[in-house]
């Protein structure tokens, strides 16, 4: 991957866990917040050669025309939230703790990718603020390409209705806002675990009393 411009942020003086709502986020879950149990541990090592080489097998194909490439990763300081990573359009980005970093793999797929979409790539994305050296891709099931950061797929989350929301943090206790450097970030975590919104309507699922949600 080319060498990209890194962009280093300060953060900013911390602000009490009751902020941490952001606009429009639901009513009920935005009341204090307090740390929730995390059951998967931070990957404890690097996975640069795994990744690397996920990154660097044969292309199956070139990404469909009506794929959504994410073309842009940008690392920087959220009020509130802290570390986060958006893409080029300003959407905050996630990780599933149901996903592997070592190997590198996706377990989103089917219903779950609808609501979660996966973040795509080319292979080349421009990184601001995001170490290249923690930036790969792993090929998903049906052929393309996913941008990984520290071995982590990434995700954008379809609960999310405008740019700099976080509404997809610690839905199902297993998905959470993304850091430049792969982990978790767990700052504002809701009271309770919300649930996944529905797949979206025309996705020919019916899932809209939420059972059997895994996601």
């Amino acid at each position: 991957m080319a060498k990209m411009k890194r962009t280093v942020i300060v953060a900013s003086a911390m602000v009490a866990l009751t902020a941490c709502a952001p606009a429009g986020y639901d009513g009920a879950n935005s009341s204090a917040v307090e740390p929730v149990a995390v059951a998967a541990a931070e990957p404890s090592a690097t996975v640069e050669a795994e990744a690397s080489a996920s990154a660097e097998a044969p292309a199956a194909d070139a990404p469909p025309a009506n794929v959504d490439l994410t073309e842009q990763l940008v690392g920087k300081n959220v009020a509130r939230m802290g570390k986060v990573i958006t893409d080029q359009d300003g959407w905050i980005l996630y990780r599933f703790d149901k996903d592997t970093a070592d190997p590198p793999a996706s377990n989103c797929v089917d219903k779950c990718a609808q609501v979660w979409p996966p973040a795509l790539t080319d292979g080349n994305p421009q990184l601001t603020g995001v170490s290249d050296d923690k930036v790969s891709s792993v090929t998903r099931q049906d052929g393309t390409r996913q941008l990984t950061v520290g071995g982590w797929p990434v995700y954008r989350y379809i609960g999310d209705k405008k740019p700099g929301q976080w509404k997809g943090q610690a839905v199902g206790g297993t998905w959470f806002v993304v850091q430049p450097d792969g982990k978790k970030n767990l700052s504002c975590l809701p009271t309770s675990t919300p649930k996944a919104v529905a797949p979206p309507a025309d996705s020919g699922t019916n899932d809209a009393g939420g059972s059997g949600y895994s996601y």
